[in-house]
Protein backbone atom coordinates (compact mmCIF):
# COMPACT_ATOMS: atom_id res chain seq x y z
CA UNK A 1 0.00 0.00 0.00
CA UNK A 2 1.44 3.36 -1.01
CA UNK A 3 2.17 5.83 1.79
CA UNK A 4 0.22 9.07 1.40
CA UNK A 5 2.17 12.29 1.13
CA UNK A 6 2.18 14.36 4.31
CA UNK A 7 1.49 17.64 2.52
CA UNK A 8 0.18 18.23 -1.00
CA UNK A 9 -0.39 21.43 -2.98
CA UNK A 10 -2.24 21.11 -6.27
CA UNK A 11 -2.47 23.92 -8.86
CA UNK A 12 -2.19 26.65 -6.21
CA UNK A 13 -2.59 30.23 -7.37
CA UNK A 14 -2.63 33.49 -5.41
CA UNK A 15 -2.68 37.14 -6.43
CA UNK A 16 -2.78 40.34 -4.39
CA UNK A 17 -5.06 43.13 -5.57
CA UNK A 18 -4.36 46.83 -5.11
CA UNK A 19 -7.19 48.92 -6.51
CA UNK A 20 -7.82 47.51 -9.98
CA UNK A 21 -4.37 45.95 -10.30
CA UNK A 22 -3.94 42.24 -9.52
CA UNK A 23 -0.37 41.06 -9.00
CA UNK A 24 0.10 37.28 -9.34
CA UNK A 25 2.29 35.75 -6.64
CA UNK A 26 1.75 32.02 -7.19
CA UNK A 27 0.65 30.70 -10.57
CA UNK A 28 -0.51 27.07 -10.66
CA UNK A 29 2.14 25.67 -8.31
CA UNK A 30 2.04 21.98 -7.31
CA UNK A 31 4.22 19.90 -4.98
CA UNK A 32 4.07 16.96 -2.56
CA UNK A 33 6.12 16.71 0.65
CA UNK A 34 6.97 13.70 2.81
CA UNK A 35 7.25 13.01 6.52
CA UNK A 36 10.76 12.90 8.04
CA UNK A 37 11.85 15.45 5.42
CA UNK A 38 13.35 18.91 5.72
CA UNK A 39 12.31 20.71 2.55
CA UNK A 40 14.09 24.00 1.91
CA UNK A 41 12.23 26.44 -0.36
CA UNK A 42 14.75 28.88 -1.79
CA UNK A 43 13.99 32.05 -3.69
CA UNK A 44 14.69 35.78 -3.78
CA UNK A 45 12.48 38.37 -2.13
CA UNK A 46 9.13 38.56 -3.94
CA UNK A 47 9.38 35.06 -5.42
CA UNK A 48 6.26 33.86 -3.58
CA UNK A 49 7.93 31.56 -1.06
CA UNK A 50 6.46 33.15 2.09
CA UNK A 51 3.02 33.24 0.47
CA UNK A 52 3.41 29.54 -0.33
CA UNK A 53 4.33 28.81 3.30
CA UNK A 54 1.26 30.68 4.56
CA UNK A 55 -1.00 28.75 2.19
CA UNK A 56 0.55 25.36 3.00
CA UNK A 57 0.09 25.99 6.72
CA UNK A 58 -3.54 27.07 6.46
CA UNK A 59 -2.92 30.70 7.35
CA UNK A 60 -3.82 32.08 3.91
CA UNK A 61 -6.53 30.91 1.52
CA UNK A 62 -5.39 30.44 -2.09
CA UNK A 63 -7.41 31.91 -4.94
CA UNK A 64 -7.31 28.51 -6.65
CA UNK A 65 -6.08 25.02 -5.89
CA UNK A 66 -6.09 22.45 -3.10
CA UNK A 67 -3.98 21.91 0.01
CA UNK A 68 -4.17 18.42 1.53
CA UNK A 69 -2.36 18.10 4.87
CA UNK A 70 -2.23 14.78 6.71
CA UNK A 71 -5.16 13.63 4.58
CA UNK A 72 -7.31 16.70 5.35
CA UNK A 73 -8.25 19.15 2.60
CA UNK A 74 -7.62 22.31 4.57
CA UNK A 75 -9.85 24.75 2.77
CA UNK A 76 -12.88 22.47 3.06
CA UNK A 77 -12.64 22.69 6.86
CA UNK A 78 -14.70 25.20 8.82
CA UNK A 79 -12.80 28.02 10.51
CA UNK A 80 -13.05 26.25 13.88
CA UNK A 81 -11.87 22.94 12.40
CA UNK A 82 -8.96 24.65 10.67
CA UNK A 83 -7.87 26.40 13.87
CA UNK A 84 -8.06 23.08 15.73
CA UNK A 85 -6.01 21.38 13.01
CA UNK A 86 -3.28 24.02 13.26
CA UNK A 87 -3.27 23.81 17.07
CA UNK A 88 -2.83 20.06 17.21
CA UNK A 89 -0.77 19.29 14.10
CA UNK A 90 1.38 22.30 13.17
CA UNK A 91 4.24 24.32 14.60
CA UNK A 92 5.57 27.68 13.40
CA UNK A 93 8.99 29.35 13.61
CA UNK A 94 9.24 32.97 12.46
CA UNK A 95 12.27 35.18 11.89
CA UNK A 96 11.09 37.65 14.57
CA UNK A 97 11.26 35.04 17.38
CA UNK A 98 7.95 36.31 18.93
CA UNK A 99 9.14 35.87 22.52
CA UNK A 100 7.64 37.57 25.58
CA UNK A 101 10.21 39.77 27.41
CA UNK A 102 9.03 38.82 30.92
CA UNK A 103 9.05 35.04 30.42
CA UNK A 104 11.96 32.64 30.82
CA UNK A 105 12.86 30.17 28.09
CA UNK A 106 10.96 27.32 29.72
CA UNK A 107 7.91 29.54 30.28
CA UNK A 108 7.98 30.61 26.62
CA UNK A 109 7.89 26.96 25.53
CA UNK A 110 5.20 25.98 28.05
CA UNK A 111 2.83 28.75 27.01
CA UNK A 112 1.16 27.14 23.95
CA UNK A 113 0.96 23.76 25.67
CA UNK A 114 -1.80 25.07 27.93
CA UNK A 115 -4.04 25.37 24.88
CA UNK A 116 -3.54 21.64 24.27
CA UNK A 117 -5.00 20.92 27.71
CA UNK A 118 -1.76 19.68 29.29
CA UNK A 119 -1.36 20.02 33.05
CA UNK A 120 1.50 22.19 34.32
CA UNK A 121 3.86 19.36 35.23
CA UNK A 122 3.43 17.61 31.88
CA UNK A 123 3.85 20.91 30.05
CA UNK A 124 7.01 21.74 32.00
CA UNK A 125 8.57 18.32 31.37
CA UNK A 126 7.79 18.55 27.66
CA UNK A 127 9.20 22.10 27.50
CA UNK A 128 12.42 21.09 29.24
CA UNK A 129 12.86 18.12 26.88
CA UNK A 130 12.34 20.40 23.84
CA UNK A 131 14.90 22.92 25.12
CA UNK A 132 17.37 20.10 25.73
CA UNK A 133 16.81 18.89 22.15
CA UNK A 134 17.88 22.28 20.74
CA UNK A 135 20.90 22.53 23.04
CA UNK A 136 19.50 24.93 25.63
CA UNK A 137 19.20 22.58 28.60
CA UNK A 138 21.41 24.84 30.72
CA UNK A 139 19.70 28.08 29.64
CA UNK A 140 16.07 27.33 30.51
CA UNK A 141 15.69 30.14 33.06
CA UNK A 142 17.07 32.94 30.90
CA UNK A 143 14.82 35.70 29.58
CA UNK A 144 15.10 37.13 26.04
CA UNK A 145 17.31 40.09 27.08
CA UNK A 146 19.85 37.59 28.42
CA UNK A 147 19.96 35.50 25.21
CA UNK A 148 21.82 35.81 21.93
CA UNK A 149 19.87 35.91 18.65
CA UNK A 150 20.71 32.26 18.00
CA UNK A 151 19.45 31.23 21.43
CA UNK A 152 16.20 33.16 20.93
CA UNK A 153 15.60 31.36 17.65
CA UNK A 154 16.28 27.99 19.27
CA UNK A 155 13.74 28.82 22.00
CA UNK A 156 11.23 29.54 19.21
CA UNK A 157 12.06 26.15 17.66
CA UNK A 158 11.67 24.42 21.03
CA UNK A 159 8.29 26.11 21.49
CA UNK A 160 7.13 24.64 18.18
CA UNK A 161 8.73 21.24 18.88
CA UNK A 162 7.10 20.88 22.30
CA UNK A 163 3.70 20.61 20.63
CA UNK A 164 5.00 17.48 18.83
CA UNK A 165 3.74 18.75 15.46
CA UNK A 166 3.54 16.57 12.39
CA UNK A 167 4.04 19.68 10.22
CA UNK A 168 6.54 22.40 11.11
CA UNK A 169 6.83 25.63 9.12
CA UNK A 170 9.82 28.00 9.37
CA UNK A 171 9.85 31.41 7.66
CA UNK A 172 13.38 32.82 7.19
CA UNK A 173 14.53 31.36 10.53
CA UNK A 174 18.20 32.30 10.00
CA UNK A 175 17.88 35.73 8.38
CA UNK A 176 18.95 37.61 11.53
CA UNK A 177 21.73 35.16 12.46
CA UNK A 178 25.40 34.75 11.59
CA UNK A 179 26.56 31.63 9.76
CA UNK A 180 27.46 29.68 12.92
CA UNK A 181 24.09 30.23 14.61
CA UNK A 182 22.30 29.74 11.29
CA UNK A 183 23.91 26.31 10.98
CA UNK A 184 22.85 25.39 14.52
CA UNK A 185 19.26 26.41 13.79
CA UNK A 186 18.95 24.54 10.48
CA UNK A 187 20.57 21.44 12.00
CA UNK A 188 17.98 21.56 14.81
CA UNK A 189 15.20 21.66 12.23
CA UNK A 190 16.76 18.71 10.40
CA UNK A 191 16.91 16.64 13.61
CA UNK A 192 13.24 17.39 14.26
CA UNK A 193 12.36 15.97 10.85
CA UNK A 194 14.48 12.86 11.33
CA UNK A 195 13.99 12.12 15.03
CA UNK A 196 10.34 13.08 15.41
CA UNK A 197 8.98 12.17 11.98
CA UNK A 198 7.81 15.69 11.17
CA UNK A 199 7.54 17.31 7.77
CA UNK A 200 9.60 20.50 8.07
CA UNK A 201 9.16 23.24 5.46
CA UNK A 202 11.67 26.08 5.65
CA UNK A 203 11.58 29.08 3.31
CA UNK A 204 14.67 31.23 2.92
CA UNK A 205 16.83 33.20 0.52
CA UNK A 206 19.97 31.87 2.27
CA UNK A 207 21.65 29.26 0.05
CA UNK A 208 24.02 28.27 2.86
CA UNK A 209 21.17 26.26 4.38
CA UNK A 210 21.21 23.84 1.45
CA UNK A 211 23.88 21.67 3.09
CA UNK A 212 21.40 20.51 5.75
CA UNK A 213 18.26 20.05 3.63
CA UNK A 214 16.84 16.73 2.45
CA UNK A 215 15.19 18.48 -0.45
CA UNK A 216 15.78 21.80 -2.17
CA UNK A 217 12.91 23.51 -4.00
CA UNK A 218 13.74 26.73 -5.85
CA UNK A 219 10.91 29.12 -6.65
CA UNK A 220 10.89 32.14 -8.94
CA UNK A 221 7.96 34.33 -10.04
CA UNK A 222 5.48 32.04 -8.32
CA UNK A 223 6.60 28.84 -10.06
CA UNK A 224 8.87 25.98 -9.06
CA UNK A 225 12.09 26.15 -11.07
CA UNK A 226 13.72 23.02 -9.62
CA UNK A 227 12.99 20.32 -7.05
CA UNK A 228 15.94 18.20 -5.95
CA UNK A 229 16.14 15.42 -3.34
CA UNK A 230 19.56 15.33 -1.69
CA UNK A 231 21.27 12.13 -0.60
CA UNK A 232 23.57 11.97 2.41
CA UNK A 233 26.50 11.93 -0.02
CA UNK A 234 25.28 15.10 -1.76
CA UNK A 235 24.92 16.89 1.57
CA UNK A 236 28.40 15.80 2.63
CA UNK A 237 29.86 17.03 -0.66
CA UNK A 238 28.11 20.40 -0.28
CA UNK A 239 29.40 20.73 3.27
CA UNK A 240 32.95 19.81 2.22
CA UNK A 241 32.89 22.23 -0.73
CA UNK A 242 31.53 24.99 1.48
CA UNK A 243 34.33 24.47 3.97
CA UNK A 244 36.89 24.46 1.16
CA UNK A 245 35.50 27.72 -0.21
CA UNK A 246 35.75 29.28 3.23
CA UNK A 247 39.40 28.17 3.46
CA UNK A 248 40.20 29.65 0.04
CA UNK A 249 38.62 32.99 0.94
CA UNK A 250 40.33 33.19 4.34
CA UNK A 251 42.64 36.25 4.36
CA UNK A 252 46.30 35.67 5.01
CA UNK A 253 47.55 36.85 8.41
CA UNK A 254 49.29 40.18 8.44
CA UNK A 255 53.08 39.98 8.27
Amino acid sequence: MAVAHALIAQDVAKAYTTGRIATPVLDGLSLALESRELALVLGPSGSGKSTLLAILSGLLRPDRGRIVALGEELWKLSRTELERFRLHHTGFVFQGFNLFPALSAVEQVMLPLGYLGLDRRTAQNRALAALEEVGLGSRVHLRPLEMSGGEKQRVAIARALAKKPQLLFADEPTSALDSVNGKIVIDSLHRIARNFGATVVCVSHDHRLAVSADRIITIQDGLIQSDTVQSETTRSDRLRNGAASADVQQPEPAQ
